[in-house]
């Protein structure tokens, strides 16, 4: 009887887990906005601002976007600062994605990435769409300038690729299964408003289903049109 009593309870907490829910931050100044996109690998998001939107509201993020190359769209994602930026085919990267999972407190950084095009040409369907007020962008922004570690006064180039235009900013957060980029990207989407389930969004799935959750509540929640 208490090994039932406590397997069911067992089975109530994964569920309450894998539900809960953490709401965004109630914002109704919706008149001028800034239309973002999230882009979805398989396995990884990114979010795609307008550089414009970011080099205006200034700071050290702005100061870090200014350093990069011409592209009017600016990839943001985050990851292990190693196996991050290792572009090797995976399965020449199984070990050190092992690390990365498992061992805690690794050190990780903040891609920065320009796009001449929209990312939507590439991505299509694995991409989404986000409308938010001004408000709620400069939360959005100011959760990703938190990642960066600032600790020398500045933004500071951790890694490069050769022949790509990304740049990776040494970011003060850790890395490991507990806190994996799709876990950042949900908590960033989630300071500009959106509604995220925390356990679930270890996946890029659940990241894009809370974002077309929110884009679509938006534009129920529009005003109707005048004559």
């Amino acid at each position: 009887m208490m090994r039932a009593l406590m397997l069911a309870a067992l089975v109530g907490l994964a569920a309450a887990l894998l539900t809960w829910t953490r709401p965004g931050a109630e914002d109704r100044e919706a008149t001028d906005t800034v239309a973002i996109l999230v882009l979805d690998n398989g396995f990884h998001t990114d979010i795609a601002v307008p550089r414009a939107a970011l080099e205006r509201r200034g700071g050290p993020l702005a100061h870090a976007v200014r350093s990069l190359a011409p592209g009017d769209w600016i990839l943001i994602g985050w990851g292990d600062a190693k196996f991050y930026v290792d572009q090797r085919p995976i399965s020449d990267r199984l070990p050190d994605g092992a690390r990365a999972f498992l061992h805690p407190g690794n050190r990780s950084v903040l891609m920065l990435a320009p796009r001449r095009d929209d990312p939507r040409l590439t991505y299509g369907e694995d991409s989404a769409a986000l409308t938010l007020s001004r408000a709620r962008f400069e939360r959005l922004a100011a959760r990703v300038e938190a990642s960066l570690d600032l600790s020398n006064g500045r933004p500071r180039i951790a890694a490069l690729r050769p022949g790509d235009d990304a740049r990776f900013f040494a970011s003060g957060e850790t890395f490991s299964i507990l806190h994996l980029c799709n876990h950042w990207t949900a908590g960033v989407l989630n300071a500009g408003g959106v509604a995220i389930r925390p356990v679930p969004a270890i996946t890029s799935g659940e990241v894009m289903r809370s974002v077309r959750t929110a884009e679509r509540a938006r534009k129920l929640d529009r005003p109707p049109l005048r004559d």
